[in-house]
């Protein structure tokens, strides 16, 4: 009979449900020495942020086969450890999502009304019914960055007010968003539109500071802004100089760039309204990210996938020869065609020919969906995940095969259909190395691998074009390591890719766009 060990306070919904399939103990406040000392005696940890799994904690759990962490997040959690182990890593994205989105409302009425300002001048024994007067929410426009399941679960409840509902999120479907009732825009096209402005979208490398000076700057004169995702997504400073001049009629916090913030000058600022990270603070969450792990866990010990793994799965050893060198392939394929992208995402068509044709190739398309999700979820996206993600964004996924791969023993080509032009990468494995060998109707040979950053240049096949690209390069620091040029017809059009050692800025990008015999130019960071 396999144990499950549980070191936080976990819901008593959630370990009564485990109880009643294996036997649980309950440990909490374990030094690591001491996890260490017992975690070899158990099948299954639960935890929430509290329990540091380190390697050693893993390394030591000789019977571990799931760590199941009771919310979203697994900072706390080795996820490269467990999957050198073969453990199954699962959390709770769900549970908390009703919780978040109310706590979004609470805070969009606090602002429109001046409840806490309102509150604190009463309980200094004023009453000052003129100086609080507020707006109503109705017929006011909400916009919405990030549609997952919070921003959705925003929508559904934004509209009962009869608001306008606007949002800016490229990786879902339109047809998704239209279901909601929302209109998808560029973010551009939102900010000056919105009289409310609420952010959902994960922390990632691209988002990070996503609202800073220049998009304050766009905003409606009296906009009203509220984050209830991560504090990273916003520029605090830029933030209270919007407040202190008046563009922003108020903004609502929940979380901040450091937790406990300190002494932040913003929270002195009378139309700031925060709160210490109580997103997901309800009874009733709690209980619904105990239950969700424990059935993880129970599913996992059963012999059965869990819903929500974040630890990439290893490749069956009956597929492993042929098509393991393509899990690679697909996802690099999947990670060019969102750097690249312009537009909504509509759907995406995978062909897979050659030898890998004559196999199922479910774990190619999840890898390519990997690629394709994986820099702009806030989910860990796995191999697992990936298919059940894209379905939640709307997105079509068309499968084709084909024995015929003419040039190379296997290819992997996937079209990425959007609200603007679509897009086509190949792929293929060429020496033990995940290769591109296509972009649109340009062929090419380039190993993605070798650079961190791949710059491609669409331009005219004219004499001096490669070199005016490699002197502003040149000029910048940019370190190029390779390149390579495809093109259909002598003195047509081309594309460049460019393999750089060094990130290339906005303004440096600007600068190749505006060169002579450039048509565009974008840069994918790999």
């Amino acid at each position: 009979m396999p144990k499950v060990l549980i070191t936080d306070n976990v819901d008593a919904e959630g370990i009564d449900l485990l109880q009643k399939h294996v036997p649980v103990d309950v440990k909490r406040g374990l030094s690591p020495d001491e996890l260490i000392a017992a975690i070899g005696d158990y099948d299954a940890l639960v935890v929430r942020s509290e329990t540091k799994v380190t390697a050693p904690v893993i390394a030591a759990g000789s019977n571990l086969k799931v760590v199941a962490r009771a919310g979203i997040g697994v900072d706390n959690i080795d996820l490269d450890a467990a999957t050198r182990a073969g453990v199954a890593v699962v959390n709770a994205p769900i549970g908390n999502t009703v919780a978040a989105a109310e706590h979004t409302v609470a805070l969009m009425l606090a602002l429109a009304r001046n409840v806490p300002q309102a509150y604190a001048s009463m309980k200094e024994g004023l009453w000052q019914r003129s100086a609080f007067m507020g707006i109503e929410v109705r017929n006011k426009t909400l916009g919405i960055i990030g549609l997952g399941r919070v921003g959705s679960e925003v929508a559904r409840r934004a509209a009962a007010f009869g608001m306008r509902l606007i949002a800016y999120d490229p990786f879902v479907a339109p047809d998704f968003a239209s279901r909601l009732g929302v209109t998808v825009l560029s973010l551009d096209e939102l900010l000056p539109q919105a009289d409310f402005i609420t952010l959902h979208t994960p922390l990632t490398p691209g988002t990070a500071k996503l609202i800073s000076a220049p998009q304050l700057a766009r905003m409606k004169p009296g906009a009203r802004l509220i984050n209830v995702a991560r504090g990273e997504l916003v520029d605090e400073a830029a933030l209270l100089e919007a407040l202190e001049n008046g563009h922003l009629a108020g903004v609502a916090l929940d979380v901040f760039t450091n937790e406990p913030p300190g002494d932040l000058p913003l929270l002195q600022h009378p139309r700031l309204v925060a709160t210490p990270h109580l997103g997901a603070s309800t009874q009733e969450a709690q209980r619904e990210v105990a239950i969700e792990a424990a059935e993880q866990v129970l599913a996992v010990l059963d012999g059965k996938p869990a819903r929500n793994t974040v630890n990439a799965p290893f490749v069956p050893p009956e597929v492993h020869a042929i098509l393991a060198p393509y899990v690679p392939v697909a996802s690099m394929v999947g990670r060019l065609l969102t750097g690249m992208a312009q537009g909504q995402f509509v759907g995406i068509t995978l062909r897979c020919q050659g030898e890998i044709a004559g196999h199922d190739t479910a774990i190619l398309k999840a890898a390519a969906l990997v690629g394709l999700l994986g820099p702009v979820s806030g989910a860990a996206v796995n191999m697992i995940n990936a298919p059940v993600l894209a379905q939640q964004r709307g997105l079509q996924i068309t499968e084709q095969t084909s024995a015929d791969s003419r040039e190379y023993a296997s290819l992997i080509t996937a079209t990425l259909h959007t609200t603007g032009d679509d897009i086509t990468i190949a792929g293929t494995s060429l020496r033990d190395a995940p290769h591109l060998v296509r972009v649109n109707d340009y062929w090419m040979d380039v190993a993605p691998s070798t650079t961190p950053y791949l710059l491609f240049v669409d331009n005219q096949d004219r004499p001096g074009t490669i070199g005016a690209v490699g002197t502003v390069a040149g000029r910048r620091n940019i370190n190029i390591s390779f390149m390579e040029v495809g093109r259909i017809t002598h003195r047509g059009q081309a594309m460049m890719v460019l393999g750089v050692d060094d990130p290339i800025s906005a303004d440096v990008l600007a600068e190749i766009k505006a060169l002579p015999q450039i048509d565009n130019a974008r840069v994918v960071a790999m």
